[in-house]
């Protein structure tokens, strides 16, 4: 792998503030001279034809010992370390003018508590980049080990190329907290401009997987030199600004543009759709939209002629003959037995109900309870459980916000958001409709359904006093809500959910729903849970695969 970062630590300095001595050694006692900051750069250079140097590094970073660095600040208020950086820069431009071109030279001096007295380290490199004053953040980069608790690595500016992240010891331009790759391991960010989407890479290439997931929003990188390896979550979000200049630039090209023909809409969509799959994987970018443009201009030519369906066709007019079944030639079923008959025993018809999600509510409006929290707890399987160890917990406080809490810490979230704590399974956070805002705060789809059977033609009752789908009522226990000392401990399914909420009947055309309490608040969702109306006092029919929110829980209604 190239050198991308350059590091190296200069000892034995009298005075870290004094730009001549860390720059170069004083005097002409070569042979005692040892390499300093400028013979570092002339070692190191950016390009070189053969063993001519022909561009040097202009970005270069100073770590000084913390305990310094805090002295400077309290005497002088930073005015040595500023006075520093200068002194270095004009020496850089006067010894490597010839070598720089058009690039700015830059220093930055920064503490570093691990560095002794008289101890300096430099680090500069392909990798290494400092904005210029006025230079807007177009990235941050953050990591994770769960997906729930993120922790910010650093930014990435427009005019940034490269950025190297590591662990702790490891010769990187950003340490990643928590990194659990070893030190021979780095991840590599490449930045092509805001119009192109960033490419990430894990070096050494053979021994990682690194795949993005455009659902989540977050690269998943695991170790593949043993078996259930090492893992962890790299987001890349563009910030608010940069975002904002992009839309209305966008709109403005968009407004402007005559309208495409079918065929061209087919290319366009295919060509960006590749290019996003190929930046985010390690395939290249080029040959990945040339692919992509050639699958979309035939899928274009073969659009034009009508299409035939692909089901449901006559075959009356059809030459081939038409296959008949096969029936064995004799029967070789046993005799019966005593008592025995042909009769087939035929099941009766039921249809299922199952809870795929769970709704927060907003306990704000529950104040008078003397609620404090409703935590969901999480096991590695991602099901409810409050007595095995919980791999994630979602909780919701008396002030409506949300948070995340994992052995990795606690942090506060927003929906929409996908958390994939455990391998193969994933816990979506869905904000919840402007229609039901007021009183949820989000809904939490779970990663394996629970499901019952229910006969049809009878009539039954869901509440917290019924016994029907009393396995679908999770949070039926008060040990997932958080109460004040002095209150008395009482089932979460108190808050939102009445002793005898909704009646429900399989029909024909899908269930009878008929609301049997006043206060309960009932809200019919299609199959992709998006929120169609809100059902009164009066009968409602809810088709087959819709979902019913009622309390914290949100049921569909199959067939």
């Amino acid at each position: 792998m190239p050198t991308y970062v350059q590091h190296a630590v200069l000892g034995r300095i009298p005075d870290v503030f004094n730009a001549e001595a860390i720059w170069q050694t004083p005097g002409l006692a070569l042979f005692s001279r040892r390499p300093l900051l400028r013979d570092l750069l002339e070692r190191s250079p950016r390009e070189h034809r053969g063993r001519a140097a022909t561009r040097c590094f202009s970005h270069v970073t100073l770590m000084l010992p913390q305990e310094d660095v805090d002295d400077d600040y309290h005497l002088t208020r930073g005015a040595r370390a500023r006075d520093l950086a200068q002194t270095l820069t004009a020496l850089h431009q006067k010894d490597f003018g010839d070598l720089l071109g058009s690039d700015q030279v830059r220093y930055d001096v920064v503490g570093d508590a691990t560095l002794a007295q008289g101890e300096i380290e430099v680090m500069f490199g392909h990798a290494v980049y400092l904005p210029a004053p006025d230079e807007k953040i177009l990235y941050n980069v953050s990591v994770s080990r769960d997906s729930a608790i993120w922790q910010p690595v650093c930014p990435m500016y427009p005019h940034q190329r490269l950025a190297l992240i590591g662990g702790e010891g490891g010769e990187a331009s950003a340490v990643a907290p928590a990194w659990p790759f070893g030190p021979d391991a780095a991840l590599l960010v490449l930045n092509d401009g805001p119009d192109a989407p960033p490419v990430v890479q894990m070096r050494p290439k053979d021994a990682f997987d690194c795949r993005y997931d455009p659902r989540s929003g977050y690269y998943t990188i695991k170790s593949m030199r043993e078996p259930g390896g090492q893992r962890l979550m790299l987001k890349i979000e563009r910030t608010a600004n940069t975002a904002a200049s992009m839309n209305s630039a966008s709109r403005a090209v968009s407004s402007a543009a005559a309208p495409m023909s079918a065929a061209t809409e087919a290319v366009a969509g295919t060509r960006a759709a590749a290019a996003a799959g190929a930046a985010f994987d390690h395939a290249t970018p080029r040959a990945a939209l040339d692919a992509a443009a050639r699958v979309a201009t035939a899928a274009a030519a073969t659009a034009s002629t009508p299409a035939r369906p692909a089901v449901w066709q006559s075959r009356s007019g059809s030459s081939r003959p038409i296959d008949l079944t096969a029936v064995p030639a004799a029967s070789h079923k046993p005799a019966n037995r005593p008592g025995e008959s042909d009769a087939t025993y035929a099941p009766v018809s039921q249809q299922r109900i199952s809870l795929v999600a769970l709704a927060l509510p907003r306990l704000s409006r529950y104040r008078d309870t003397g609620t404090q929290a409703l935590e969901l707890p999480f096991d590695r399987q991602l099901a409810i459980s409050a007595d095995a160890p919980a791999a994630i917990t979602l909780i919701v406080d008396a002030s409506d916000h949300l948070y995340a809490c994992t052995p990795e810490g606690r942090q506060r979230i927003e929906a929409p958001a996908t958390f994939a704590p455990v391998d193969a399974r994933a816990l979506r956070l869905l904000p919840a409709a402007p229609e039901v805002a007021d009183r949820y705060r989000a809904i939490v789809c779970l990663a394996q359904p629970v499901s019952t059977g229910v006969a049809s033609g009878a009539r039954f009752t869901f509440g917290r006093n019924s016994p029907m789908l009393a396995s679908l009522r999770l949070l039926d226990s008060p040990r997932f809500v958080k109460r004040a000392a002095d209150a008395v401990p009482a089932s979460a399914d108190r808050i939102g959910l009445s002793r005898n909420a909704f009646s429900f009947e399989a029909v024909t055309k899908g269930y009878s729903i008929t609301r049997q309490s006043t206060t309960q608040a009932l809200y019919h969702l299609d199959d992709k849970l998006q929120f169609v109306a809100s059902i009164g006092d009066a009968p409602y029919l809810l088709p087959h695969g819709h979902h019913l929110m009622a309390g914290h829980y949100v049921l569909r209604f199959e067939a």
